[in-house]
């Protein structure tokens, strides 16, 4: 298990202990789309949905599926948050949805799952509102594409916005 943080020397999972960490800004933005059919898409546009504006809903599904990340991922540190941002954008041309998700503290530890869990739990949302009309959406693409603070520094994804 070397390598692994959350498993201690007999491979118990264990939450890591972030007390001798420094304190420091970090921040963390993730990913993801939902794919779907073009008169999926066109329905979100125009909102015509019954449950409501599709974007707007899943906007907030995704603050509150943040702030409630150590819930939904065992060893996760419950973290005072500082930020969420989450922003969707309806991709037409390719009948879509792209979500992004940035979390900000000052803390021990990163914000990495909680900007995953906003973009996944956004997408699972819109995915919800939609599935009357379309069965086949599917969520991809969902990953951490920057990250900074902390011990292990910046991280940037291959092809992410300023990366390589």
């Amino acid at each position: 298990m070397s390598g692994l943080t959350h498993f201690d020397a007999e491979g118990n999972a264990v939450m890591v202990d972030v007390s001798a960490k420094d304190v420091t800004v970090r921040s963390a933005t993730a990913t993801g789309r939902v794919l779907m059919q073009p008169g999926t898409a066109r329905k979100i546009a125009e909102r015509g949905f019954k449950k409501g504006d599709v974007l707007s809903v899943a906007q907030l599904a995704g603050i509150m599926g943040a702030k409630r990340t150590p819930d939904l991922i065992p060893l996760c540190h419950p973290l005072p948050l500082e930020s969420v941002k989450v922003e969707l954008a309806l991709l037409e041309a390719e009948a879509g949805v792209e979500i992004t998700a940035t979390c900000r503290l000052t803390g021990r530890t990163g914000v990495e799952m909680e900007a995953l869990t906003a973009v996944t739990v956004a997408a699972l949302t819109v995915y919800d509102m939609c599935k009357a009309v379309d069965r086949g959406m599917r969520i991809s693409e969902v990953r951490l594409v920057h990250k900074s603070g902390g011990r292990s520094g910046e991280y940037r994804a291959d092809g992410a916005p300023g990366g390589g």
